[in-house]
């Protein structure tokens, strides 16, 4: 195939074909998968201890809970934002989408570990009674329970958007979990068949599934927007006095969908290394590379949107924004988000030799998912590093040191990254990564016809 890549064979070109090579390639365990299981589940148990080591300190200083939130943040744009690579393809009609559409609807199930990281927060942040800023909550504080209505909607919003993942997720592998269900055997067998229930392929199933994955693609997309309006009003911008910014929740928003993109590429050359080689191939790095340039220029639009406020602004409140979170003691971590998510990428994708290559998209989405990583690190440490008695007020009195990571930090980090992988490892035992459905009904859309001298592909549009 292309740029020397190793491949296993030649795709299948009939449905059985297709179906019988998937489940096989889903029911072969690899001896080097159950090791990378292992380590992850280390890390995870890592994870937990530095945990347990930052809440026996206690959550009154939310100073020291920095790094923690930027972890919990830096999953919300990623793994979270993942499954709006399927979403957006799907409703584009595009076929090249068919082999990485399940690879993107697995990272839902990741939701439910940062759900559970979320549950400290709620710890940490401070109440509105305790004369914490706001933006957008107002009313009679004198109401029971008031201080604490931030922190009661992001948890439902949050878990919201994990169950409506889930379901999604759920309802795209039903075909291929009643696949599984038909012709396997053992464990896996019996939990396909639970989960498939009486799934049989009937027209109306079809045309079910159809509605309910559209329906829950478009309701996931509007819950990832507004939590993430959430998280970045009341557990960022609102720690910071004198950081108002309207336009800083679509920004937080809208870099998660480039961080989401970047994290599929990456797992499709994983994917395309160890086996789906002749299912992943340049066409879907070659797509997502393009949507990913894109999303990078968006990136530099969104961040220059705020900026230029602030800057020409110049009020004090502002200035001392502006010095906080770029131009003080986190300037490195700007610079290099902005080289990473946007300069980068820009400059490197619009030659072609670059952007239709499986290295070239593959190298830019490390970068963006570093500078994405750096991005919310430098946002939330920040923010968490601003003491309580300045909550208050219009302006920051000081602007705070840089605040490095602490052994808790390392440790509940490498448990977190750790933990989204062993995940993504748990639900490919169950789930196969390349949808069989999909591929199946790819046949029925494309078509080789005679052209002159020589054949072309040719590709039909669904409705």
């Amino acid at each position: 195939m292309h740029n020397g890549d190793e491949h296993t064979g030649h795709a299948p070109t009939t449905p059985a074909g297709i179906t019988d090579d998937l489940l096989a390639r889903h029911a072969a365990t690899r001896a080097g998968m159950r090791w990378v299981m292992v380590a992850c589940a280390v890390l995870l148990v890592l994870g937990i201890v530095g945990v347990a080591l930052r809440l026996s300190g206690g959550v009154s200083d939310k100073t020291v809970w920095g790094y923690y939130a930027a972890l919990f943040a830096f999953i919300l744009s990623t793994a979270q934002a993942a499954p709006m690579v399927a979403i957006a393809t799907r409703l584009a009609k595009g076929h090249w989408r068919r082999p990485i559409s399940r690879i993107s609807e697995m990272y839902t199930a990741v939701g439910l570990l940062n759900l559970l990281l979320f549950i400290p927060m709620l710890w940490v942040l401070p109440s509105l009674d305790d004369g914490r800023r706001t933006l957008w909550f107002f009313g009679n504080s004198d109401i029971p329970g008031y201080g604490y209505v931030p922190h009661f909607w992001t948890a439902l919003a949050l878990l919201s958007l994990v169950v409506c993942g889930i379901v999604m997720l759920w309802v795209s592998s039903l075909p291929d979990l009643a696949a599984i269900r038909d012709r396997s055997t053992g464990p896996r067998q019996r939990i396909a068949a639970r989960l498939a229930g009486r799934w049989h392929g009937t027209t109306r199933q079809w045309e079910m599934l159809d509605r309910r994955v559209g329906i829950l693609g478009a309701y996931y997309f509007m819950m990832l927007v507004f939590v993430h309006f959430l998280v970045s009003v009341d557990f960022a911008m609102a720690l910071i006095p004198g950081w108002i910014d309207a336009l800083f929740p679509a920004t937080h928003a809208f870099t998660s969908l480039q961080g989401g993109a970047a994290t599929v590429l990456i797992t499709m050359f994983i994917l395309r290394r160890t086996g789906y080689g002749d299912y992943i191939e340049l066409d879907q790095f070659w797509g997502l590379g393009k949507l990913l340039m894109a999303l990078s220029l968006l990136w530099f639009w969104f961040w220059f949107s705020s900026f230029n406020i602030l800057w020409y602004g110049r009020k004090p409140n502002e200035q001392a924004v502006l010095d906080l979170l770029m131009t003080g003691p986190y300037l490195w971590m700007f610079v290099t988000t902005f080289v990473l998510n946007f300069l980068a990428p820009f400059f490197l994708m619009i030659w072609n030799p670059i952007r239709k290559s499986i290295w070239g998209p593959t190298l830019v989405a490390v970068g963006v998912l570093i500078g994405t990583l750096l991005d919310r690190v430098r946002i939330y440490v920040a923010a968490y590093s601003v003491p309580d008695e300045e909550a208050a007020h219009h302006a920051l009195g000081h602007v705070p040191d840089a605040v490095m990571p602490q052994l808790a930090d390392i440790l509940v980090w490498a448990g977190g990254l750790g933990g989204v992988v062993l995940v993504m490892l748990l639900v490919a035992r169950v789930v196969p990564v390349v949808s069989m459905w999909e591929q199946v009904e790819l046949l029925l859309y494309r078509v080789h016809r005679k052209f002159h001298r020589t054949e072309v592909l040719v590709l039909g549009k669904p409705e």
